[in-house]
């Protein structure tokens, strides 16, 4: 009688044992499929929302490591692509201000690059006071402030702009050109895009 209790014993344990495995195994696959269905949730949000973008596929690749933060809100959307456009930015006026130091530099282009320095520094500004009122919108005044907001990006997009207006015209060597216009081209792209998905806020 008693070995044939401590072997019921022993089964009764295995099967909790099994039982625990598996019920921890279902909360697993079901964690698993939650989070699958979270991730692709939010990678739908971000690329219909990039569809209504002038440059989609750009805004895409821009905010697509941020979609855990994003998920599927407007303003965290608004907010990242804004962020990332200030970072862009802010790597340009470094290029720029780097090229500056070269002695190597005309006239023409010394005083080129310094104005760019200017509208690079004053779009960052801009896009800094758009992220301000972005962080505090209020519902009486909503419209008003993404009115302002819009004003602020706009304006970080022709100072970016200007700032290779410059070379038209001029002799500007071949390689400070093409440095400088091609971030300035990718840093306009990102700032487009925000303005594109704050314009949706309204």
């Amino acid at each position: 009688m008693a070995a044939s209790s401590t072997s019921l014993s022993v089964s009764a344990l295995i099967l909790t044992f099994l039982l625990c495995i598996s019920s921890n195994v279902q909360r697993s696959s079901a964690a698993i499929t939650a989070t699958k269905n979270s991730t692709k949730t939010y990678t739908n949000f971000l690329k219909t929302a990039c569809n209504s973008t002038t440059y989609p596929q750009l805004c895409f690749k821009s905010l697509s490591p941020y979609t855990s933060t994003i998920k599927t809100s407007e303003l965290k959307l608004c907010s990242t692509s804004l962020t990332v456009a200030l970072k862009a930015s802010s790597n340009t006026s470094k290029l720029v201000k780097s090229l500056a130091k070269n002695r190597g530099l005309s006239k023409i282009e010394a005083a080129i690059i310094r104005d760019c320095i200017e509208e690079i520094g004053n779009s960052i500004d801009e896009i800094k006071q758009s992220l301000k009122i972005l962080g505090n919108l209020t519902d009486p005044d909503r419209e008003y402030q993404i009115d302002n907001m819009k004003t602020w990006v706009s304006s970080a997009i022709t100072d970016q702009n200007t700032c290779t207006d410059g070379f038209d015209g001029n002799k500007i060597s071949y390689a400070v050109k093409r440095a400088i216009r091609k971030s300035i081209v990718n840093v306009a792209r990102l700032t487009s895009n925000a303005l594109a998905l704050i314009n949706k806020l309204s």
